[in-house]
């Protein structure tokens, strides 16, 4: 147990600086939400009407939004490494081989958390404020974290079974897409039809959403119970982890 701790912080510790190295990467992580944000907030906000400050209800979607779009980029990191031969090369040295998959999750997460700080500087400049004090604060981005996590899994299997990384970075974004258009991201769920509300209600990125605005706008949020949310929230991902986590595994070891 110890060697595989060790053998993932070591590869966790090569991706951060891989990824030091190439800030483009983060950057452009970074550019798809801040669009959305300006578009939202400018364009499309003042025809939404959510009972108050759209702004606080716009930034926790965008926040979530952001975590599935960080684990896209484990698709593709993965994906690359594996195309480049790298993976092979770690295959080849004495260490535990569940090191690459936690190791690569690891560092995306630690990615997560630095583009999610980075949304909420952004949001705080167009009017975001928060207003359920410091401590639920922190436990929004540590759900944002933990959700960004389970998804991270799901797209390293994707990016374990496709050919090439371009083709991981697309597959990674198809589900991405309808999560988060379906569901109380950007628009209260009442102004969808009634056969579309059953869905995204029910559906994890809109559990996340309602967690996060709870968490960071309190009594301003109206008709969301924070447990009942934050029960199906950790629910769903902690069984996306689980079954993805085990799949992932099984798949590396066949395509090794």
């Amino acid at each position: 147990m110890k060697r595989i701790v060790t053998d993932s912080l070591i590869v966790t510790k090569r991706n951060l600086i891989r990824m030091a190295r190439v800030p483009e990467s983060i950057f452009f992580n970074a550019v798809q939400p801040v669009m959305f944000v300006l578009l939202f907030r400018y364009v499309f906000g003042g025809a939404i009407t959510t009972g108050g400050a759209y702004v606080n209800y716009l930034i926790p979607g965008v926040l979530v939004q952001t975590t599935l779009f960080g684990g896209a980029g484990t698709s593709f990191g993965l994906n690359d490494d594996m195309q480049k031969g790298i993976v092979d090369r770690f295959r080849s040295l004495p260490m535990a081989r569940s090191a690459v998959l936690t190791g690569r999750i690891a560092a995306d997460v630690v990615r997560n958390l630095f583009v999610v700080l980075l949304m909420i500087g952004v949001g705080m400049a167009v009017g975001f404020r928060f207003n359920n004090g410091f401590l639920p604060a922190v436990g929004a981005i540590g759900m944002l974290l933990l959700f960004g996590m389970a998804f991270c899994w799901l797209f390293a299997l994707v990016g374990l079974s496709v050919k090439s990384a371009e083709t991981a970075q697309i597959a990674a974004f198809l589900p991405i897409f309808p999560l988060t258009f379906a569901a109380s991201t950007f628009v209260p769920l009442d102004s969808m039809p009634g056969w579309l509300q059953a869905f995204a209600r029910n559906q994890p990125v809109s559990h996340a959403v309602n967690v996060v605005r709870k968490l960071t706008q309190g009594d301003a949020i109206r008709g969301v119970n924070l447990s009942q949310e934050m029960v199906a929230m950790v629910a769903w991902s902690l069984g996306i982890t689980a079954v993805f986590v085990a799949l992932s595994v099984r798949r590396y070891r066949r395509v090794g």
